[in-house]
């Protein structure tokens, strides 16, 4: 597959990423392979950091692998993603997730 991306690419991933419920996260990896982008999560993680501000997307139910928060731990999108989880049920310690517990299984 081709490193390059394209507007479709980015609406797939938006279209996978708007399904995830509240209260349910999705891996980066997850959300490219529902979009029909297999191993391009690094796309996801890049299409979701150049949302517009005001977006209804919700990026912050897209976490790493590890159940992790991908942005720098302190930093005020970290801040804001963890406040958005914890406010949707999602239990955080340490900005670790139990990814068995909260993973998205469309």
């Amino acid at each position: 597959m081709s490193g390059t991306d394209n507007a479709s690419d980015h609406e797939r991933i938006w279209q996978v990423v708007a399904m995830i419920p509240a209260g349910r996260v999705a891996t980066y990896g997850q959300v490219a392979e529902l979009a029909g982008l297999p191993g391009r999560a690094r796309l996801v993680g890049r299409v979701m950091s150049q949302l517009p501000a005001g977006s209804r997307i919700p990026w912050h139910r897209v976490v790493n692998a590890a159940g992790r928060l991908s942005l720098p731990a302190g930093s005020r999108g970290y801040r804001e993603q963890r406040r958005r989880l914890v406010a949707e049920g999602v239990m955080l310690r340490g900005g670790k997730l139990a990814l068995g517990r909260f993973r998205w299984r469309p």
